[in-house]
């Protein structure tokens, strides 16, 4: 078995952390579908602006609103403005990770889509 990316939002700006909010990542519904990342997956973020690295689970947004809420203890890791990239992976047999095609969305400065692809391996 091997662990592939499936989705990517990539460089997406943060626009709220919330602190006394559960857990999670809460981003645009329109994202999350491009992406293919479901609402309560796992995802990974990562924050250029400081280097952090971490793991929750995302909550679909309000669909076309560019919103990406840091919530919970990781609202710690990433400030309102910070630009992420935010990662879905999937579990694969050895054959089928040959044939992994993730979709990565690329986003412009308030989150909208300027750009989606499918990338064959």
């Amino acid at each position: 078995m091997r662990t592939m990316l499936k989705g990517k939002i990539h460089h997406a700006r943060v626009t709220e952390v919330n602190l006394d909010y559960e857990g999670s990542i809460t981003i645009d519904g329109l994202l999350m579908e491009a992406a293919d990342i479901l609402p309560y997956e796992m995802v990974q973020v990562l924050d250029l602006n400081n280097g952090a690295r971490f793991e929750t689970y995302a909550i679909k947004g309000v669909h076309g609103s560019g919103e990406i809420c840091i919530n919970g203890a990781a609202a710690r890791l990433a400030s309102v403005g910070d630009r992420v990239i935010i990662l879905s992976y999937k579990v694969v047999g050895d054959e089928e990770a040959k044939y992994c095609q993730p979709k990565l969305v690329y986003v412009d400065e308030r989150n909208a889509i300027i750009k989606e692809e499918a990338f064959p391996f």
